[in-house]
């Protein structure tokens, strides 16, 4: 643990230490002798990170299965069998009160009540509820904690998406994993510490962007590093045909020769920060290729994860890549699966997303289970809001489609400290919060708690202000912790 606080420490250069701390000669003196690396050079801005994590972990790396889109939890999780008896019947005002609308509801007058066509079923100590289409997921129910009272301000899906991932529904902040980076680090020298896997299912799809992995205002080693289904899973990661290992370890040495010269000259971190990725990327070369060959799984494990696991990109792929990631020391795995957004149709596309993420989502619950991994990791599942419990379009017997609902909806996580059951209730038409809300900044600040970090420490100086990942905001659930 000395090591990995030691190796976060940050940079003090001169004039922050003179101006800041007001100190004399004697003390720069006394300052050098105590921390040998105080005059490195550094970014004025950032804050000292020593004594992290702040208290002992519950775990020690997230698996974060994101389903972008947002997932209808009327249809999967929350089951209200009102709906089907006012089948048509408008959304009482009283229900509603005013809530604001995306302009995808064309008409905003009536809002007809749809429940779910699918078959719904208690399982295991905690009764939770469960479609028909999460077979697989109810075999896992006892390791879960259903959240389902998760809401947020943002009504459409970049705005939402970025919140959940970065604090904030504007962009150039640090992500999740990125704080996480910042914060603790890679538990392997070799791989970084932040990795991002993405997927496209066969529903209505929306777009996934760079920014929600970026590194914002933090050091760029900490961005996420991005896999790829291709030939080469990190781009660039390979040397070119006429290289040797020899040649490429003599050119960045001189590389790292100019750089060092640079930023002696200028001072500028990022300077720095190249100098490391070019160092992660060289150790990355030997232990990539080991990671993302599944040639050497066993046969159960590849039965578990089910046969898509064998095609590369697929979601049943990333998440066994997710295992073999997280239990070589990756801190933060996040996956993105596109495909969720059920404005019409929903019927038919939501059977198509569950036919690809349910049997994964529940096999990766028992490979780290298996492997005694569960514990010490936590998995997180779900979107950027929820569905709304009117239709949205022409409403049949048979088909619906579900609006932006970002009042109540469901999240689940497991492992890593997390107390399984069900925590909180909607009301009965599903469509507001009857007890124990959950905010997405009061998530964060309960997944940082997991991993050991005070969210209201964890910050950074940028522009004269200190940032965190829970804005101004945030507590911890202690509800959700076992």
């Amino acid at each position: 643990m000395e090591k990995e606080i030691l190796d976060h420490r940050l940079h003090v250069n001169r004039r922050r230490f003179l101006s800041r701390l007001s100190l004399g000669i004697g003390s720069v003196a006394l300052g050098s002798l105590l921390i040998p690396d105080l005059f490195n050079g550094s970014n004025e801005e950032e804050s000292t990170l020593v004594g992290l994590p702040h208290f002992a972990p519950r775990a020690k790396r997230i698996i974060y299965l994101f389903q972008n889109g947002a997932p209808s939890q009327l249809d999967l999780f929350d089951y209200k069998p009102l709906l089907q008896k006012m089948q048509g019947e408008d959304l009482p005002a009283s229900v509603r009160m005013g809530q604001r609308l995306t302009g995808m509801t064309a008409d905003q007058t009536k809002f007809p009540l749809a429940g779910t066509i699918f078959q719904f079923n208690q399982y295991g100590q905690s009764r939770a509820w469960l479609s028909e289409l999460l077979p697989y997921t109810s075999r896992v129910v006892d390791d879960i904690c259903f959240i389902k009272t998760m809401y947020t301000e943002a009504i459409n899906h970049d705005p939402a998406l970025t919140f959940f991932q970065t604090g904030a529904q504007q962009g150039n902040r640090p992500s999740m994993g990125s704080w996480l980076s910042y914060g603790l680090g890679s538990e392997n020298k070799n791989l970084p510490a932040f990795c991002v896997l993405l997927s496209k299912g066969k529903g209505n799809g929306q777009g996934v962007y760079s920014k929600l992995w970026s590194n914002g205002f933090l050091d760029s080693i900490h961005q996420g590093v991005q896999f790829s289904s291709g030939e080469h899973p990190v781009l660039y990661l390979n040397d070119p045909e006429s290289m040797t290992r020899a040649e490429r370890r003599k050119m960045l040495d001189k590389i790292a020769e100019l750089n060092e010269d640079s930023y002696q000259e200028f001072g500028d971190p990022e300077i720095t920060a190249k100098i490391q990725q070019y160092e992660m990327a060289y150790r990355m070369q030997t232990i990539v290729p080991e990671i993302t060959d599944v040639s050497k799984e066993p046969e159960d494990t590849l039965k578990l994860y089910g046969p898509d696991c064998l095609v590369p990109g697929s979601f049943a792929a990333n998440c066994l890549l997710a295992r073999k990631l997280s239990e070589s020391g990756v801190r933060f795995v996040q996956l993105y699966h596109q495909g969720w957004d059920g404005h019409g149709n929903l019927p038919g596309e939501i059977r198509m997303q569950c036919k690809d993420a349910d049997q994964a989502s529940a096999a990766l619950i028992i490979d780290l289970k298996q492997r005694g991994l569960l514990d010490e990791t936590l998995v997180i599942w779900g979107g950027e809001f929820g569905r709304t419990n009117y239709c949205q379009g022409k409403l049949t017997k048979e088909n619906y489609g579900r609006d932006h609902h970002p009042r109540c909806f469901t999240v689940w996580m497991a492992g890593g400290g997390v107390r399984p059951g069900v925590y909180g209730e909607t009301d009965d038409f599903g469509y507001n919060i009857a007890k124990d809300p959950v905010h997405v900044h009061d998530f964060h600040a309960t997944v940082l708690y997991l991993m050991g970090l005070d969210h209201e420490k964890l910050t950074f100086k940028q522009q004269g202000r200190r940032y965190r990942l829970t804005d101004v905001a945030g507590k911890v659930m202690n509800g959700l912790i076992a």
